[in-house]
């Protein structure tokens, strides 16, 4: 079920309220305009006219892999819906579900959690991309309307949900490295530089250090160098 409001605070937000309140798995949330947008670690996030901002509500399932690499799942499914409108440009998921067009940050994904229920927020720079930020940012450029991509969003979503339910993490995890940055790409964390390694078995960040070591990385910034 696809709703949408002209503008409120945070899809997200909405979500989780309708969530505590008995809402279905399987309702997504499009907002026009965000006036208390969101990103990773509390950030702002901002909400020019032309963009995407929808949100999507799952309940999780006894024998459901691990709530957190629903992230991988969200990335790898707005990763296909963005390469249909990419025309051939360089389009990677960057760790764990940043979407990266020709270097710049096109899209982010914020999952938050209340109980049994998850919500995955999307942001997608179709229009034009905020201004004011700092880092590369990009957009896939006028023309491209938020309605009909949220519409195969949740098509895509459904479908690499339905994966992740039914064959587990590997065949997602699979499709996330496809779609990423190349082995050996150097990146920089919170923990310290190395080049990239691919993804454990949980969906975690392999960082490969200067001695050899590899450093597991589960959570924080990370940036390519």
């Amino acid at each position: 079920m696809l709703r949408f409001v002209a503008e409120t605070g945070s899809t997200n937000d909405d979500l989780l309220a309708l969530a505590r309140n008995g809402a279905p798995e399987g309702l997504w949330l499009r907002a026009g305009r965000q006036t208390g947008g969101k990103g990773r670690q509390g950030r702002a996030w901002q909400s020019p006219p032309g963009n995407l901002y929808a949100s999507a509500l799952l309940r999780l399932r006894q024998g459901d892999p691990p709530a957190p690499t629903l992230a991988l799942v969200a990335a790898v499914a707005l990763h296909e819906v963005a390469a249909i409108h990419a025309q051939g440009r360089d389009l990677r998921i960057k760790w764990p579900n940043d979407l990266l067009l020709d270097g710049g940050k096109l899209a982010g994904i914020l999952l938050e959690r209340s109980g049994d229920a998850v919500v995955i927020g999307f942001g997608v720079n179709l229009a034009r991309p905020p201004e004011g930020l700092d880092g590369p940012k990009a957009a896939l450029g006028e023309g491209v309307e938020p309605e009909a991509v949220l519409e195969t969003l949740a098509e895509a979503f459904a479908r690499w949900l339905g994966r992740w339910r039914g064959e587990g993490l590997g065949p997602v995890r699979a499709g996330w490295l496809a779609a990423a940055h190349p082995i050996g790409t150097a990146l920089s964390t919170s923990g310290g530089n190395g080049l990239f390694d691919g993804l454990d078995e949980s969906g975690a960040l392999r960082l490969r250090r200067a001695d050899g070591n590899i450093h597991i990385v589960h959570a924080g910034d990370v940036f390519l160098i």
